[in-house]
This record gives structure tokens, C-alpha cells and sequence, in this order.
């Protein structure tokens, strides 16, 4: 059902946070640094002010409530995920918690075209002799995973390619991006290109310091790169950033802090002369932002520069999550090059000029950007758990309804069974045959799919309803004898959050009369409705991410 134009979300920037968490500090004192591709460095304590504002930034969320339970507790009461010895740091998602997960990849996926982004995939693990062109092999070595082939002698020299090296679990995507892009030649007209990868990554982080969603060795990201004309860098830093407050402000993150995190004193590749340049650029990118930044001296990645995204949990502590990275680095290592246009070869000196010797007298290298906007989905899921405490908005929430039976009667349970495939989309409302099973048809592509769930148990109403409000459901369908006659429900709202723009849509839905009196409930909502007027006020929900 398209939704009106009144409904649509409201990202306003300056709505208020903040993140419930646990009564115990249980989070280690190192976080994991979920970024594209930077090493597991704390922030360092003291932080300069930028040129531009000389002045301590404001916090990012304001003085906490009373704790809650952090968001492990919160996965067991809600049934999101479990970990276990025999793959530390490898969170084994449940149903509920892949759920969600599934809705934020899919909401970054759903943006994706808008800012001109094209998924691709690859390969998990790649030969050692690849991690040492990109420089990994030593700078990162011991933050990744070898694995030996079969009858590998592990041998590799100079980065030369051979036959039975060593592999490494990637724990990021560009050098595998990299090879995408060398592919085949470009032309300037080609650029930018945007390449996004949801790959699987692996970090080898120590035992002793993992914890639930936010210290992991196994996670994934929304991991992309840009390949991009010098020129184009400020443009393309621009949207990057309104895309971070577009994501942000949907999930109603409130305040965050940018950080430019500059050329670490060691273990960095490419000279100072290029780090400068390239600190140059992102600094320029933050002062066209009009927003707030600070300067994080010697926390950039090994490649280069990056601007950090920093959000507060309720007790105050920083997490990192979106990330901004420019290189120059490993377009020279991996020989990267696009045909220049006529001015570009006309130009006595050009912005991406570099010493490897190797470029074509009628070629540029690009600049290659690394970008992540949730940074670590593990992480992002973690504060949201921790945000929302079970109360999920409709789109996200993993318990969006249950059918609650008022008898046990077989039309009941007939009449509920039905109704439970109509809302959760496999099956149309006219569709009466409930032995579809014996000649399924696909379902369609745009199919809004909800885990609706039933409760047909001897156990009274009020347990009932009791039950799913402490389970967080947003909703209650309640069906008797009468709404089997019929053919409608009792839909009632539990935990629904914004509760004003759910009534206007639960009055447009119902072609927009007022909710009366006597539909006002203490719970809530109480609103006697047809199948397919419940199933279009859940699409009104899900489009307007409420």
C-alpha cells in the first residue's frame, strides 16, 4: 500500500537518544574497531580540537537514565543470539536476531541505488601473497587468520604469487575490490564507481577481550569502497556523509561525533608527503560539513587518513561505527588506472600524482575511498538492542504480532491459522483453501514478509496479553467466535512506539475516520478490523520505517 506523504519518517537531527544498558560495566575497556579496514587501536584519550571551532566538543547523548540491562541480557530475554565455546567470538544469531539483522541489511540495500552503490561478492579467503601486496601481510598480520591449504608449504616470497602459499581469512574487502576494479580498463567517464560488499569478515582479536555483540573475531559490515577522479573526492565525502545522517536519524541515533584520525606514528605505508595531502582533503570535507569535529591524532588506518563516526551507549562509553577512509595507497600497489580526460592529461601536475613508475603516460590512478555507514552490523545491532530494549520499531521488530485464540474451538483455530498467513504475507486474504502446501505458488518479490506468531494455549486472555506485552510484541490480535463469523479481528497495539503517527495511519487505513473513545484501551489501541485492512496498515508501518 503506498503510503501518504504525511507518514513518511521525520529525520530531524535534533532529536534526543539515548542507550539502556546493563547494570554491571561488562564491556572491555578496547573496543573492537569495526571500521573498513583500520587496525584495533583505542582511541586515544585526548583529542584536539579542530582549527575551525577550538572548543571541547558537546557529548553525544545527554546525562544517562537509570542503566537497564546491557544488550546480551537483553538477547536472552528476547531471544536474539547465543555464543558458544566452541567458536568464541562468533555470535550464533537465533531466528529473532537474524531477523533483524536481515531488516538492517536489507534497509542499507533498499538505499543503495540512491547514492549509486552496486553490491558485489567475494571471496572469504585470498593467498597470503595478496595480503602482501596490500601491505596487510605486514601491517596486520597478526590481527588475521592463516589458513593452510592442502599440502601447502606456505612459501611466498616478495609478494610473488605461488602455487601452495598460505592463505589468510580476509578481515576486510578492498584488496578483493581492488582486483573488481583492475578487471577492466575505465574510462574518467566511468568514475565514480561503487563497489558494496555484506561479506562475512574475521578478525583474529584476543580471547580475553571479547564480549557478546560488540567484541567479536567473526562479523560483518556494510563494507564499500569508491573508486573515484581526484576531483571528485569532496563530492563524494559530502555524500557519504548526508548518507551516515539519513541512516542515523531513521534509527533516531540523535548526536554523533565526527573524528579525523590522522597518520599513525608506525606501521603506515606511502609518505608523509601523501598522508598530508590526503588529511588535506578530509579536513576541507569536514569544514564544508558545518558540522562539529575533532582531530584524533595517529589513530588513521595503516593506508591512510579516515573520519570516524563516534556514538555514546548510556554509560558514557564511545563505540565507533560508521567510518570514511581516503587512500592513495593501494590503487599504486595494485597498479589501478582509468583512461584521463583531455584536461586531466593537459594538467602539468595532477592531484593523484604518484612515483611507482608503472602508470600510463595516458592514464591517472584513483583515489580509492573506504566507506562503512552501521561500521560492524554486530556492533550497530548491540546499541540498537540496547536503544530500543525490546521495543522495536514495527519494520525492525522481530515480534511484530501475535494472534491471541479466545477458544480452542476448531473454527477458532481454523480461522486463526488463516489469519496468521494472511499477515505475515504467504497468503492473499481471499484465499480461503488452507491446503495451499499441495500446490505452492512463488510469492512475489515485493512481498512484505512478517513473523506473526499464535498463541492458542487454554490459558485466559489476560495471561495471554500479559505474556506478549512482556515479550515486547507491538501487537495483539485477539479472535473469538464473533470475528470468525465475521471474517475480522481485534487488532490492539502493546508496545507499538510513536504512537501518534501510528494512529494516524491505523485512521487512514480506515479511510480516515478518528479512533473513537471507546477504542482507546490502557494498553492501548483496540480497533476491530478486516484482514486486509490489518495487512495494509502493517505495509504503512514497514514503508514508513515506523
Amino acid at each position: 500500500m503506498p503510503c501518504p506523504p504525511r507518514f513518511l519518517p521525520r529525520l530531524s537531527a535534533s532529536r534526543p537518544t539515548f542507550f539502556p544498558h546493563g547494570s554491571s560495566p561488562v564491556y572491555s575497556r578496547k573496543f573492537v574497531r569495526p571500521c573498513s579496514c583500520s587496525a584495533p587501536q583505542r582511541l586515544q584519550a585526548s583529542a584536539r580540537v579542530s582549527s575551525q571551532h577550538h572548543a571541547q566538543l558537546n557529548p553525544t547523548t545527554s546525562d544517562p537514565p537509570t542503566p537497564r540491562a546491557d544488550h546480551r541480557t537483553l538477547a536472552k530475554t528476547h531471544d536474539l543470539f547465543i555464543t558458544s565455546p566452541y567458536s568464541p567470538g562468533s555470535p550464533l544469531l537465533l531466528p529473532n536476531g537474524a531477523y533483524v539483522f536481515h531488516k538492517l541489511q536489507a534497509f542499507l540495500r533498499t538505499q543503495y541505488p540512491q547514492f549509486g552503490f552496486r553490491e558485489v561478492l567475494t571471496p572469504t579467503i585470498y593467498k597470503k601473497s595478496l595480503w602482501e601486496k596490500s601491505g596487510h601481510w605486514e601491517n596486520y598480520a597478526e590481527d588475521m587468520f592463516s589458513v593452510q591449504g592442502r599440502g601447502a608449504t606456505g612459501r611466498t616470497e616478495n609478494a610473488e604469487l605461488g602455487q601452495d602459499e598460505e592463505f589468510g581469512l580476509k578481515p576486510m574487502n578492498c584488496p578483493g575490490h581492488c582486483l573488481l576494479f583492475r578487471d577492466e580498463v575505465k574510462s574518467f567517464r566511468d568514475l565514480p564507481i561503487r563497489y558494496a560488499d555484506f561479506s562475512a569478515l574475521h578478525r583474529n582479536e584476543i580471547s580475553g577481550s571479547l564480549s557478546g555483540l560488540t567484541r567479536v573475531r567473526r562479523f560483518h559490515q556494510d563494507d564499500a569502497h569508491i573508486f573515484c577522479r581526484p576531483d571528485q573526492i569532496l563530492d563524494e565525502i559530502k555524500q557519504t556523509l548526508k548518507f551516515v545522517g539519513m541512516v542515523y536519524n531513521t534509527f533516531n541515533l540523535g548526536p554523533y561525533k565526527l573524528l579525523l584520525s590522522t597518520r599513525p606514528k608506525d606501521h603506515f605505508i606511502g609518505t608523509v608527503e601523501e598522508w598530508q595531502r590526503a588529511e588535506e582533503q578530509l579536513t576541507i570535507a569536514l569544514n564544508n560539513s558545518g558540522r562539529e569535529w575533532a582531530m584524533n591524532e595517529g589513530d588513521g588506518a595503516f593506508y591512510g587518513p579516515k573520519i570516524d563516526i563516534i556514538l555514546k551507549d548510556s554509560q558514557g562509553k564511545e563505540h565507533q561505527t560508521a567510518t570514511i577512509q581516503l587512500d592513495f595507497q593501494l590503487p599504486q600497489r595494485f597498479d589501478l588506472q582509468y583512461q584521463a580526460s583531455p584536461e586531466e592529461l593537459e594538467a602539468s601536475s595532477t592531484s593523484n600524482e604518484d612515483t611507482s613508475g608503472t602508470l600510463n603516460a595516458a592514464h591517472r590512478r584513483p583515489v580509492m575511498i573506504h566507506r562503512a555507514i552501521y561500521g560492524s552490523f554486530e556492533r550497530f545491532m548491540a546499541l540498537l538492542i540496547e536503544h530500543y530494549a525490546g521495543t522495536y520499531p514495527f519494520w525492525l521488530s522481530p515480534r511484530p504480532a501475535i494472534i491471541l485464540a479466545l477458544s480452542q474451538d476448531d473454527r477458532v483455530l481454523s480461522h486463526v491459522s488463516h489469519l496468521q498467513a494472511v499477515l505475515s504475507g504467504t497468503k492473499s486474504s481471499h484465499q480461503l483453501s488452507t491446503n495451499s502446501a499441495d500446490k505452492p505458488q512463488p510469492l512475489p518479490l515485493s512481498t512484505i514478509h512478517l513473523p506473526v506468531d499464535i498463541d492458542t494455549s487454554s490459558r485466559t486472555l489476560s495471561k495471554k496479553l500479559a505474556e506478549a506485552i512482556s515479550k515486547k510484541y507491538n501487537h495483539a490480535i485477539i479472535v473469538g467466535s464473533k470475528e470468525v463469523d465475521d471474517g475480522s479481528m481485534m487488532l490492539q497495539t502493546l508496545n507499538q512506539p510513536n504512537m501518534q503517527e501510528t494512529e494516524n495511519m491505523l485512521s487512514f487505513v480506515l479511510g480516515g475516520r478518528a479512533i473513537s473513545g471507546s477504542e482507546r484501551k490502557r494498553t492501548g489501541l483496540s480497533v476491530k478490523m478486516q484482514p486486509e485492512q490489518v495487512r495494509n496498515y502493517f505495509a504503512g508501518l514497514v514503508d514508513s520505517y515506523l
